[in-house]
């Protein structure tokens, strides 16, 4: 039997707590989805306290009434007729508004019920709806890593394996089951006063019990059991050349650590690997890749390359699930975007599980040369959007990773 005993917040049910959260799952699903949209993604990874109308969870309930018989007279009016809807009044008027106007002033006051989320609960409403692309695959697939795990313990095996404690713990326990009927034997001659030599027989009996048998000995048993591979690699991309400025730097974050937050609850794993480009692509921190300005023209192939000479020599495709992310304002000259895409397409899609494009223009309307160039590539494992402000980098992901349904 397993007891949980982790404390509950408020000295409530842990599992009353569950049991709520199902039952209004969709009311607080919304409620949550309206604090995301007034929370920066930095302070994704806490908990909050959501809204819930009390008319959403409203129930029957059953009344004491004051019994016996009672005489009213009730005086006519003359303001009201038989089906006229009556005005709330200012404040509220409701349940629990304790006469307050402060929130729910006028006719279309709500009241409500606050619920306190923990950050397992949020994270897991969050992205309740959302899957990771070719998720399924990788971890159904043959892709499988063998862990040594033990497995009891054996009377054979070679030395190496010999478990001392247990051997000794054997040892110890038929000693004593070999030996006690024979030292009670011994108490009951001593008693009687029997003659010396039958005592001393049993004596001598008694201490030819070997200390260590072969009987005792037990070896250390383990099994190789497959496991599924559960790490992943998240390359992220961004050109830092002087059309990016510091609110597009800002959206691009924003995007990296809402996917890095999605990425750590598929993997066990998650490696992140940042590159930054202007016409030189390098690998960087993440406070250089975010912080540091640098200065010259924008070249996007530099970043791509850089990108499969990591992934050769240190994720091979095969071991790692790979994922990249790339930023950009779409600035690209001459040639760049086409080869550009010849290089996305014929060396980066095959060895990627999928590879988002983010898009931060100038110009929501316009298309850039690169994302002109990206929209003819044909794979189902990369996606493009735009993004011209921080609420739209949620709806975006939403849509970039919006969980497989099977026909």
């Amino acid at each position: 039997m397993i007891i949980d005993r982790r404390l509950n917040d408020r000295n409530k049910s842990a599992v009353n707590r569950q049991r709520f959260i199902r039952r209004y799952k969709d009311q607080i699903r919304k409620s949550v989805s309206d604090l995301v949209s007034k929370r920066s993604i930095t302070d994704m990874d806490r908990g909050g306290e959501v809204n819930i109308p009390a008319r959403d969870i409203s129930e029957p309930q059953f009344h004491h009434g004051e019994g016996g018989d009672r005489e009213i007279v009730h005086p006519g009016n003359h303001s009201f007729q038989t089906g006229d809807r009556i005005k709330r009044p200012d404040g509220g008027g409701g349940e629990g508004s304790g006469g307050e106007g402060d929130e729910g002033q006028g006719s279309d006051s709500q009241d409500s019920f606050v619920f306190t989320l923990s950050r397992d609960e949020f994270m897991s409403l969050f992205f309740d709806d959302l899957e990771l692309p070719r998720l399924a695959r990788t971890m159904l697939g043959d892709i499988r890593e063998a862990k040594w795990v033990r497995a009891g313990y054996m009377p054979r095996g070679v030395p190496t394996n010999l478990s001392v404690v247990r051997s000794l713990k054997n040892a110890m326990a038929r000693r004593m089951a070999l030996a006690r009927p024979i030292e009670r034997q011994i108490a009951a001659l001593e008693a009687e006063q029997a003659p010396p030599e039958t005592i001393e027989a049993l004596k001598r009996r008694r201490a030819s019990i070997p200390f260590l048998d072969d009987i005792d000995l037990r070896y250390r048993r383990r099994e190789r059991v497959p496991q599924p591979i559960s790490r992943a690699v998240m390359f992220c991309l961004m050109d830092v050349s002087a059309s990016m400025s510091e609110q597009k730097k800002d959206l691009a974050k924003r995007f990296f650590t809402l996917l890095y937050l999605f990425l750590t609850r598929k993997y066990e794993t998650v490696e992140l690997v940042f590159i930054r480009h202007t016409d030189d692509a390098q690998e960087v921190e993440e406070d250089a890749f975010f912080h540091d300005t640098q200065s010259g023209g924008t070249v996007v192939l530099s970043a791509l390359k850089l990108m499969h000479e990591i992934i050769v020599e240190r994720y091979p495709s095969d071991q790692w699930n790979i994922y990249g992310a790339q930023v950009s304002d779409g600035d690209a000259f001459g040639a760049d975007p086409e080869k550009s895409r010849a290089w996305l397409e014929e060396q980066l899609l095959p060895v990627v599980r999928y590879f988002a494009y983010i898009e931060v223009p100038d110009n929501i309307a316009r298309v850039s040369p690169l994302a002109h160039a990206y929209r003819r590539i044909d794979a189902p494992h990369m996606a493009m959007a735009s993004v011209a402000g921080r609420h739209e980098i949620y709806p975006v992901l939403r849509e970039l990773f919006r969980r497989e349904t099977t026909a």
